[in-house]
């Protein structure tokens, strides 16, 4: 079937991912099959060989996909370095290329974060005035939802990396929260001023000192990341990606843990047999799947990283934020943003 002309077109990296190609197809049907009403049309770059039995499986996701053959791959442990020079006809690369050529409306994959980070930024190029991109995803809290950048991406930050971010975060929630003011905290280890790295200590003077109308908040601990008292979390990758782990195991950790005392017995049994509705809602609001897929914010163009561990349902949910972000034009929303803050002057 040739592309709807009011479709968005998603480029998609079937090669990308623990579970891949399976996983990345098994998504993209799965997302036709939840949103019949969005029109969606996949460009899907990966080994044909692999891939042509899986998607001649789904007559709908047949019918709304292209797929382009390669047999190149970037693997899990591929250097960014490594990934930039020799993987230029893998899967990661053409699809970002779609994006580059306007063939594509975004791009969605699961492979090595480090490489799809390098290739984006160097392919796609950052917005004005941004030195480095980030990570950006949206996370469930007590009150509400909340944005948090850098998940990954930056593994050392300076000050001014910092500052950025806290700009990009606002200017992120506002469009995709659609929150006015949105309150900005940085993580830090301690809420007193004298605590933390230099750059931090230096990122917060800068925050604080800034005639950009930013309603910074000041230190963030880690234990405020999910009390709903902010609405953008700021940190470097090595922190941010730390803080999103723990909190999704310690969340398994809960679950396991309950599950097991309703074992002990029978009528511990019973109890879980009353409660049974409340857990599984619980066990769903707090599912990371349904939070997969977070923006490469501060490029030109979208690009949306999966956990590489994702099955078909944070897959399906990854590719959702992508149509999501491309459907609101988030690129010319956040760029206007970001001129509105005069983050050139930076």
């Amino acid at each position: 079937m040739a592309n709807p002309s009011n479709a968005i077109t998603i480029a998609l990296d079937a090669m990308g991912g623990d579970k891949a190609p399976g996983s990345v197809i098994d998504g993209a049907e799965s997302f036709l099959t939840q949103y019949p009403d969005k029109k969606v049309y996949f460009k899907i770059f990966g080994n044909r060989d692999v891939i042509n039995n899986l998607v001649n499986k789904n007559k709908l996701l047949k019918d709304n996909s292209e797929l382009f053959h390669t047999d190149q791959i970037v693997s899990p442990d591929e250097k960014p370095s490594s990934a930039i020079r020799n993987c230029r006809k893998s899967s990661m690369q053409l699809a970002i290329n779609s994006v580059k050529a306007r063939e594509s409306d975004c791009c969605v994959s699961a492979g090595n974060t480090g490489a799809l980070m390098a290739m984006a930024k160097i392919t796609l190029r950052p917005q004005d005035g941004i030195n480095r991109p980030a990570i950006c995803g949206i996370m469930p809290t007590i009150k509400n939802h909340i944005v948090m950048l850098d998940l990954g991406a930056n593994v050392e930050c300076d000050a001014t990396n910092l500052y950025q971010f806290a700009v990009m975060g606002e200017a992120f929630a506002r469009v995709v929260l659609d929150i006015r003011a949105p309150r900005i905290g940085l993580l830090n280890i301690g809420s007193e001023d004298l605590k933390g790295k230099d750059s931090i200590k230096l990122a917060h003077k800068m925050l604080n000192e800034t005639n950009l109308p930013l309603d910074y908040r000041g230190y963030a601990e880690g234990n405020q990341i999910s009390s709903g008292d902010f609405d953008v979390i700021v940190t470097d990758g090595f922190s941010g990606n730390i803080a999103l782990k723990a909190i999704e195991g310690t969340a398994k950790l809960f679950g396991h843990h309950i599950k097991e005392s309703f074992k002990k017995s029978l009528i511990s049994k019973l109890k879980y047999l009353v409660a049974k509705s409340c857990l599984e809602n619980t066990k769903a609001s707090l599912d990371p799947r349904k939070f997969n897929g977070a923006m490469f914010v501060g490029l030109k163009g979208i690009v949306v990283k999966s956990h590489g561990s994702m099955d078909k349902i944070g897959i399906a949910n990854a590719i959702k934020v992508a149509y999501d972000l491309a459907h609101a034009k988030i690129q010319e929303q956040v760029a206007e943003e970001l001129k509105k803050s005069v983050i050139s002057e930076i």
